[in-house]
């Protein structure tokens, strides 16, 4: 990330709600890294392989920033009276919803909250889907959530 980026800002609303920020270090002498070397400077968890972010959530016993940011006196744990109910397990799209995204694609690009209006599927089964296509190279991929059908 540069010094002034969306990225940082995200970082930092992060922060903010108390959840763990990695970083991976960048060159020293690459102005598009210097936001991301800064977050390192000023608290953020150094990354250098996947290992690392396991390690830390193994640490902290899996409860990610809370525990971290308690446990270093930084954030007090928030509290809530709302139970906590695991996530339903993902969801295999079938054929119907994979019939649906194609048709919602064309030659043009178009965005995933696009495809969720034309199809009126959850995003998360859009992305499933458009992995699912993008692996048996039927689309493209355009940047900014941008897919179109490969022609």
């Amino acid at each position: 990330a540069a010094r002034r980026s969306g990225t940082l800002t995200t970082a930092r609303h992060a922060d903010e709600q108390g959840r763990d920020v990695f970083a991976i270090p960048g060159n020293p002498l690459d102005p598009r890294a210097e936001g991301t070397n800064h977050l390192l400077k000023t608290g953020a968890i150094l990354v250098t392989d996947p290992e690392d972010v396991l390690a830390h959530l193994r640490r902290f016993g899996g409860h990610g920033a809370g525990a971290f940011r308690e446990a270093v006196g930084v954030y007090p744990e928030p509290t809530s009276d709302l139970p906590r109910e695991p996530l339903p397990p993902p969801e295999d799209p079938g054929d119907d919803e994979q019939a649906r995204v194609v048709t919602a694609l064309g030659p043009a690009p178009i965005d995933m909250d696009e495809i969720a209006r034309a199809t009126g599927l959850p995003i998360r089964i859009i992305r499933t889907i458009l992995i699912d296509l993008d692996l048996a190279g039927r689309i493209e991929r355009h940047g900014a959530q941008l897919v179109s059908l490969r022609t």
